[in-house]
This record gives C-alpha cells, structure tokens and sequence, in this order.
C-alpha cells in the first residue's frame, strides 16, 4: 500500500477514527508533520452513538482522545473544524449524509481523505479527491476472548465484576465451570468489546448482526458474541458461544425407517428441544445431508452461525424481515430450506408459505416436547394446512433424536366421541417409531385443542354391558371382540368365516339377536390389524410341576382373567394367580384338552380378558 508522507492536512472519516488504522499508520511512522482535521460531523456522529450506549460510539471518542496524545510525539497537529450536526443531519446518517460533509470539507482544504469506507474511497475519487484507503486487517490470535477457550469449551460467560465461566463438555452433558477466580472489571470487558467491534466492522467473515440501543450481537467466524451493558443489562456482560461439534446424520442413533422418511418423504421437518439440546448441530447435519444428495440448499439465520458445507447459501433478514428475504428465496429455486430458530409470529407465517410453495423446509424451534413445538404452529397458521406444513416433527435432547411424530389430517369422530354427528377434520399426531397415536388437535367450540389419546377406562354398566354382548356372540366366534359406540349401537368383530352363521339366511338371526340385546349390531369382518390391537396377546413361559402346568406372565397381570386359546380354539377362561402364575392341574379336562392340542408352547396362546 503506497501512503502520501509530509500531507499539511489530512481529513479523518469515522470509519478510519473508530477502527484505529490512522493511530496504526501514526504508530508505523507513515503519517508525520501534518494537520489532521477531524470533522465536527465525526465528533457529533460519535457522541450521539456514545448517548445512544453504542459501543461504536465509546471506541471512537477513544481512539481521538487517543490520536491527540500521539499527535506532540510524531509532529502532528489535531484539530476540530467544520460545523455542527444537527439532528436531522445525525438521523440521515445511515444515508450517506455525514460522509457527504465530511468528503466536502477535504475538498475545500485541500485534504487527502484517510477512509476504511469503500464507498466513500470511491465517491472520493470520483470527485478527484486525494484519499487514501486503510483497510483494517486483525490477526485472529490478537482477539483477547479466545484464551478463554479449549477443544471442548462450548460457551464463555463474562460478566463485570464477576469471574469468568465457561460451559465445557458436549450438548446433554457440559459442566458450568470458573475459569480462574478474578473478577473481571468493566475497562477490560470494554477493551474486549472494541477488539471484537473492530474486527466485525474491518473482517469479511465477521458481521454486526445486531445494534441496539445496551446491546449487540456480533458473528465472528463460528463465533456468536452478545454484547449487553446498561441501560439494557445492570451490568457489563459478553457472552461468546462456540460449536464444538460437527455431526453428520451417521452419527445420530437414526432407525432406517427414520433415514427413510427424511430421504424420501419428509419436506415439512421441525426441529424442537430446549437451549443447548442439538437443535442446530441436527439442523447443519441436515442441510449438509440434502447438499450432498444433489440438492439446492440455503439457510435462513439471524445470527448466521450454522456449521454448514462452503456449497450452501446462508441468507440473513432482508431490512430486518425474513419475509424480504423469502422473496429473494423463491428466485434461485432451492429445493430445501433450513430456517433457524422460527420464533416470531411472522417466521411461523413464512416458514408456512414457503412450505405451501413447494420448498422442503427445515425449522429450527424452542420447545420443551415434540408437542409444545406444534402447538407454537396453532393460531400462527390455519389449523387445517399445519400437516402440509408439518409432516414430520423432531425431539432432541442431550444431542440425539429422542421422538419423532408424524402428523396426518383425517376426518373422523375423535377418539373418545362416540357419535357420528360429531365427525370433524382431526390432526392425528403418531409416534412415528411405532405409528401409534398419541394425540389429536381439532376444533372444539371455538377454541383448537391437542387431546391426548390413551385407551379410554370403561365404566363400571358398560363393562357389564359389553361382557354381556361378548358372551352372546362366543356362541359363534369364542375370539369375538365388541366395541361399544354409543347407548343403542355396538361393533362385533368376527372371524370372516363365522359371519354368515351370525347374520342367518335373509338376516333372520341377526335379527334375533338385536332384539334380544336391544342394540342395533354392526357385524364386522376381524382383520390382522384388529387382531394385533385389540386382543391383548399375552407373553408367558411355560413350566410343569408334579401337580401342574403352570404359563406365567407379568406380575402386572395377578388377579386379572385371561382366556387360554390353543391354535385359534378356545379352551378355558381362568385368573392369574400371584406372581402373574397361572395354574392348571394335570388331572383336570383342561390340562388334558391342552397336551392333547398343543404339540408345543407356541400353540397356545393366552388373551387378556376386558372387564
């Protein structure tokens, strides 16, 4: 870089004041025997920021203050010129007004300009200013946070007049330590904060995510660094969190039916788990997965601090709204999205339209269950799309996959309504591992409710009630099963062979039968899915003693019946004794009835009995 020596006046911009690359230069010997005029624009713009407790503003004040106790040393003379902002002139600054003065006075002194701004450097040139450009390079090792950190450090916490901790270990299992026993003051916190602040406004894999008035969040590298101090915080804080881990979907506990789903299937994916669960390490190793399948793959991240593979865009807010960058999205046609950490009203919106676009959307969301992370979705997005919007929602804990649910829409009677009036759209919420369900969200009255669904206890009449109504229909099927759906209306499950005996020639018998019961009698065909769900197929073992044979299952089941079936005949019903033992004597019919069917253990079966 060529430097202009023995300038009789030099004009100093903001940015060149605040990340200190003119001290540098004074320091190198590069700058000597000149007048440098700071603005009195610079001077305003900084102490409005300092005022506002922007850290910006307290680094620059610095640094002049810092210029001027240089300036005897080098033969340098530090004055103030130009006139004051007002504060209309302070409001525009973000439009290029302060750099405007500033760029004036240059010209009218005869100035070279000193800038880190690339816009004002070409804007300078452009109207045949003398300028000079000093772009500010930091090494890495000199940033003061980073001797906080080792291989398995995952956060510092640094807070005034307070030691230093760190979080060590992995997610699921870190350990809150002290890092040594000094309290920290406020100057070397604040010394810290500028390090980071020059190094976000000067380095290109470094960004200022956000500047609020107490409070900033810098992404340096992998780094993610908030910055808090009063009048937001009650005191100074920097807090710096760091992945320690990269995970590939390999490297998760994923059955092969899971890998299938995401493969194949899954476009509409939540990721739900409390702060430090794995939420994002899962989020990375999805989009890196979809990468390298040959997929097109961006981010959504505010801050971007996703570990993701050189191949995938990540986008931030676009004028502080996603939904501004969505728009962007649906121009370069990705294939998947991963949107991290959906937590405003507007994300759940743009995270559901782009869905209904066709996009294969990832979410990122806060919640303490599977459930909680789609009851953020209900009054976000109208309750009939939430299953085209979610098909498949993701627990983690303790850094791996704890549940899976998958959703569905349907229309039916909810479970534990009997009547078919009352038959609506119905969300069914499955434990994917095993495709059971475990809730319902629908409507009810005016407000949308998540039901659970367990097996319903039966009243004491309708358990009398449908024993009454089993032992009619054992006559013909001695494994018929009844479900009772309203007062007046029943369900019988037979074997498809003992149907035609049950209904009689024209219905004749049964006829018979709901005048007898004075219920109306669905007669439906059993199938392997009734068979598995509802027969209450009961593990045992076998033994014999010299008196007896003895099948004992769970202790659970002492003092309930059971029916004892030998391939599909039944044989007896008895009570499970103590211990779970069920004991029949070698002398009795049954135990004959039993040896002389059953060549072996695995033909008998035993079936819980429903009172």
């Amino acid at each position: 870089m060529e430097f202009v020596r023995n300038l009789s006046k030099i004009v100093a911009d903001t940015s060149v004041v605040i990340n200190g690359q003119l001290i540098s230069q004074i320091e190198k010997g590069n700058v000597r025997n000149s007048q440098i005029i700071i603005p009195q624009a610079v001077l305003d713009e900084l102490q409005s920021q300092a005022s506002n407790k922007k850290e910006q503003g307290f680094a620059g004040l610095e640094k002049i203050r810092k210029l001027k106790d240089l300036s005897g040393s080098f033969g340098l003379e530090v004055i103030s010129q130009g006139p004051h902002l007002s504060p209309d002139e302070i409001k525009l600054a973000g439009g290029g007004r302060i750099d405007a003065i500033i760029a004036d006075m240059a010209k009218q002194n005869d100035a070279t300009l000193y800038t880190s701004d690339h816009v004002q450097d070409l804007v300078a040139q452009a109207e045949g200013i003398p300028t000079v450009f000093l772009k500010t390079e930091m090494k890495k090792e000199a940033l003061e946070f980073l001797k906080f950190f080792d291989a398995q450090t995952m956060s510092v916490h640094l807070k005034e007049n307070q030691p230093p901790l760190a979080k060590r270990g992995k997610p699921g299992a870190f350990l809150l330590t002290k890092i040594n026993d000094d309290p920290l003051s406020r100057d070397y916190l604040e010394m810290i904060s500028s390090q980071i602040l020059d190094v976000a406004n000067a380095n290109d894999s470094s960004t200022i995510e956000i500047s609020k008035t107490g409070a900033s969040v810098v992404q340096h590298e992998d780094y993610r660094i908030a910055i808090t101090h009063p009048p937001f915080s009650e005191s100074f804080e920097i807090t710096i969190v760091h992945p320690i881990i990269q995970m590939s979907l390999e490297d998760y506990e994923i059955s092969e039916k899971l890998m299938e789903r995401f493969s194949d299937r899954a476009e509409g994916i939540v990721i739900s788990g409390a702060p430090g669960s794995g939420k994002s390490t899962l989020a990375s190793g999805l989009a890196n997965f979809y990468h390298n399948k040959g997929k097109i793959v961006k981010t959504f991240e505010s801050p971007r601090d996703l570990q993701v593979d050189p191949g995938i865009t990540q986008y931030s807010k676009l004028d502080g709204s996603f939904d501004n960058t969505a728009d962007i999205l649906l121009l370069v046609r990705p294939d998947y999205t991963v949107f991290d950490e959906v937590r405003r009203r507007e994300d759940f919106r743009t995270f559901a339209d782009l869905r209904l676009t066709g996009v294969g959307m990832v979410g990122v969301v806060h919640a303490n269950s599977p459930l909680d992370a789609i009851q953020r979705f209900i009054g976000k997005i109208e309750l009939g799309i939430i299953p085209n919007v979610l098909d498949t929602v993701v627990f983690v804990k303790d850094g791996q996959i704890q549940k899976v649910y998958d959703l569905e829409l349907k229309v039916k009677v909810p479970s534990g309504m009997t009547e078919s009036d009352l038959a609506r759209p119905v969300i069914e919420i499955r434990n994917f591992a095993d495709n059971t369900l475990e809730h319902e969200i629908y409507t009810f009255g005016e407000e949308n409710v998540i039901v659970p669904v367990g097996k319903k206890a039966k009243i004491g009449i309708e358990k009398l009630a449908e024993e009454k109504i089993r032992e009619t229909f054992k006559k013909y099927d001695p494994r018929a099963q009844v479900e009772i759906l309203s007062e007046n209306r029943v369900k019988v499950l037979v074997d498809e062979q003992y149907i035609p005996s049950i209904i009689g020639r024209g219905g004749s018998n049964i006829n018979e039968i709901e005048k007898q019961l004075q219920v109306h009698v669905d007669v439906v065909q059993k199938d392997s899915e009734h068979y598995n769900l509802d027969s209450n197929d009961l593990p045992f073992t076998f033994s014999e003693s010299k008196t007896a044979l003895i099948l004992t299952v769970s202790k659970e089941y002492t003092a309930m019946h059971a029916d004892i079936y030998v391939n599909d005949q039944y044989i007896t019903s008895t009570r499970i004794g103590k211990k779970g033992q069920i004991k029949i004597p070698k002398r009795s019919d049954v135990a004959r009835n039993l040896m002389k069917l059953a060549s072996s253990q695995n033909e008998i079966q035993l079936f819980l009995k429903d009172f």
